[in-house]
């Protein structure tokens, strides 16, 4: 891939197999000489910085993901706050995301993750000092975090398909002191040769596959840490080679903004009550989607499995089992700020969106629970149209 560094520090692709997926959106020159404005960093952000760091410590060892002295050192060093010029010192610090950028229909399309999101992905990847790693999916904060657990003889490239995205990430690096950090603009479905290979590819957006070129720009040994899509299911997966194939040595929970450009999969939509339900399926398709017009206006068969659990405990893995073997999974997505239309739910109960359809494709149902003993639920399902039960 051809490269060229603009004034501004922000290495394009100029050639690739999909030039056109550089995103063309002029970058932002209305911004009184910077992005960034910043003090210093101040005693108040550095005690956020604590308290931030506490909790995500807390909450990755809950997980199973226990942060290495060295993660937490990086968390205790990276400001935060210079990567989120736009919302408070409080906001930069919760344990929540924060919004970078909305598509011009209002779709979040970029954001800084939550910190012990962030947090796992690093444990998952195990980075040493003296590594290269390429980040897809940029935003800046988590490249300063690799950054230092690098080192001063390692080498990180943050990379995005949106040139506004990586403007704001250069110079909120620059502000943070973060200058070695290497920004490209291009479609993360190719990775960026021009650094390769990398001892670790760090993937911060949803993808539904892995690129050939991700494989072909990883050392042997290295590993891709990366939240994979698997029929709408997300898990932030670190993958090994091992011979021709790529092989899980750990998964986590995880949500991310979709990846864009030519590695994107929106799956497809079908609207079943107007704008207020809608059915997506990642894989595969409806042969006749028409069977499920009106469907939800009929009544609906409940069946209940005598399984309870606790109200505040978790089954990730349900999900998982649930995508892998029902034909014709999908998610089941409703609109809940408008009355109606009437979708079952028990009283004191609640539906999820993991809803499946039947071969014939006039039938849907979905996940419910309802209340059981003291502190449980029951789980069940709801389904609608000829086959429901």
């Amino acid at each position: 891939m051809g490269v060229q560094v603009r004034q501004d520090g922000v290495a394009v692709g100029l050639a690739g197999p999909s030039p056109a997926t550089i995103d063309q959106l002029p970058i932002t020159t209305d911004k009184r000489d910077s992005f960034v404005t910043i003090d210093n960093d101040v005693q108040d952000a550095a005690v956020l910085r604590e308290a931030m760091t506490a909790e995500v410590a807390a909450r990755c060892a809950q997980w199973g993901f226990p942060l290495s002295e060295r993660i937490q050192a990086a968390f205790l060093t990276v400001p935060r706050h210079v990567f989120a010029p736009a919302v408070s010192p409080e906001k930069a610090y919760a344990l929540d995301i924060v919004e970078v950028k909305r598509s011009e229909h209002g779709v979040l399309v970029s954001t800084m993750s939550a910190p012990d999101t962030q947090a796992v992905q690093l444990a998952q990847a195990d980075i040493r000092p003296g590594m290269r790693i390429l980040e897809i999916g940029s935003g800046g904060y988590s490249a300063a975090l690799l950054a230092e657990l690098v080192g001063p003889t390692g080498h990180v490239t943050t990379m995005d398909i949106d040139a506004d995205v990586i403007h704001q990430a250069r110079e909120c690096l620059n502000a943070a002191g973060y200058e070695r950090v290497q920004a490209a603009v291009a479609d993360g479905e190719y990775g960026w040769q021009a650094d390769a290979p990398y001892d670790r590819i760090m993937v911060t957006v949803g993808a539904p596959d892995i690129p050939p070129a991700w494989q072909d720009q990883l050392e042997p040994d290295g590993r891709i840490v990366v939240p994979l899509r698997m029929k709408g299911i997300s898990r932030s997966l670190a993958l090994e080679p091992d011979g021709n194939r790529l092989v899980a040595v750990s998964a986590a929970v995880s949500g991310f903004v979709w990846m864009r450009g030519d590695g994107a999969n929106d799956g497809h939509l079908w609207l079943l009550a107007g704008k207020k339900v809608g059915l997506r399926i990642d894989d595969g398709t409806l042969e006749q989607p028409n069977a499920l017009d009106g469907v939800l206006a009929g009544e609906p068969v409940a069946a209940w499995s005598g399984v309870t659990v606790g109200r505040s405990e978790p089954f990730p893995d349900l999900a998982l089992w649930m995508a892998s073997t029902l034909p014709g999974f999908g998610h089941l997505h409703v609109d809940a700020s408008q009355a109606g239309p009437d979708i079952a739910v028990e009283p004191g109960g609640r539906q999820f969106p993991f809803a499946a359809v039947n071969d014939d494709g006039d039938s849907i149902a979905y996940l419910s629970i309802r209340p059981a003993a003291e502190g449980f639920v029951e789980m069940g399902a709801h389904g609608y149209g000829p086959h429901a039960s």
